[in-house]
């Protein structure tokens, strides 16, 4: 009886404990996401990453349309050349879509690589602002409230308009 009732006290020792450190955490959240697409130099980076895209994009056409010209015209002029004349143009145009292709790639991985350069100084920068303001106002936490950010529960503050001020916008 000695032992449960320590048991007991100790279970209601520890119970309190828990909710009185709980109590204490100040928990808000932000949309990460909403914050970034509304930051002013995400808007002129997108704006950036779509005139190269469109750049990249008139290059390939522009080989494309050459690509096919130089197919149809060998094509036309098939019957009239030797087999090994045939043969020559079509390793040649297998050679130009090979080029295609690699240009291509190429171009995927330098958006890629231009949209992580881009993008990085502005995600630290709001990460930095967010904390800043969590800071000052005292909160422990701050979940990302992004639809499946791993968020279930949005009841806490939300920091997205002081953040926003923060940066000036």
């Amino acid at each position: 009886m000695k032992n449960v009732k320590k048991i007991v006290v100790a279970m209601l020792l520890f119970v309190t404990v828990t909710s009185f450190v709980n109590a204490q955490s100040k928990v808000a959240h932000i949309n990460v996401t909403e914050l970034l697409q509304q930051m002013p130099e995400m808007i002129a980076a997108q704006a950036e990453l779509k005139k190269l895209q469109e750049t990249y994009r008139a290059d390939l056409q522009g080989s494309m349309t050459e690509f096919q010209n130089k197919a149809t015209l060998y094509q036309n002029e098939s019957t009239a050349k030797s087999r090994e004349e045939n043969e020559k143009r079509a390793l040649e145009l297998q050679e130009i879509q090979k080029n295609i292709e690699g240009a291509e790639q190429a171009a995927m991985q330098e958006m890629q690589k231009k949209q992580a350069e881009l993008f990085a100084p502005i995600s630290d920068r709001a990460k930095a602002a967010i904390e800043k303001v969590a800071a000052a106002q005292g909160f422990d936490y701050v979940m990302d409230s992004t639809q499946g950010g791993g968020l279930i529960v949005a009841k806490g503050k939300d920091l997205l308009p002081e953040v926003k001020v923060e940066l000036g916008f």
